[in-house]
């Protein structure tokens, strides 16, 4: 009888922790899509605030380049470095390959043609055209 009862009281006890197991692993399946999407929605928050950050500083450079371009003199060197401008009177030196080539005042056929009233864009288009 005492075998019996210690057979009784394994199943019972197996019984309970079968139950105890199924009402945990429905617990886990009811509980795992919020936990999930919790957790990406606070990785879409981290990159959110990355992105922002980033975008901070693009626009803190862009103002300090803003501020930049209201100066005159800064207008004028990159007048000079970008678009080769030089001032009345002065002479630019173009070095291609170590050879020195010196723009004078005299220019080319195609220079000559052209009017000094016109911008320089309709000069360009027109110098494009001739030379072509």
């Amino acid at each position: 009888m005492a075998r019996r009862q210690l057979n009784f009281n394994r199943r019972r006890n197996s019984g309970r922790a079968l139950t105890l197991w199924a009402i945990f692993f429905i617990l886990a399946l009811a509980i795992a899509p919020p936990v999930k999407h919790y957790f990406t929605q606070r990785a879409q928050i981290s990159a959110l605030h990355s992105q922002v950050a980033s975008d901070h500083k693009a626009l803190e450079a862009a103002r300090q380049e803003l501020l930049l371009w209201q100066d005159p003199e800064y207008i004028k060197s990159q007048a000079r470095e970008r678009l080769h401008f030089v001032l009345p009177g002065e002479r630019q030196y173009i070095v291609t390959e170590g050879a020195t080539t010196v723009t004078t005042d005299e220019g080319t056929k195609v220079a000559n043609s052209l009017t000094d009233g016109q911008p320089w864009y309709s000069r360009l288009i027109a110098s494009i055209t001739e030379a072509g």
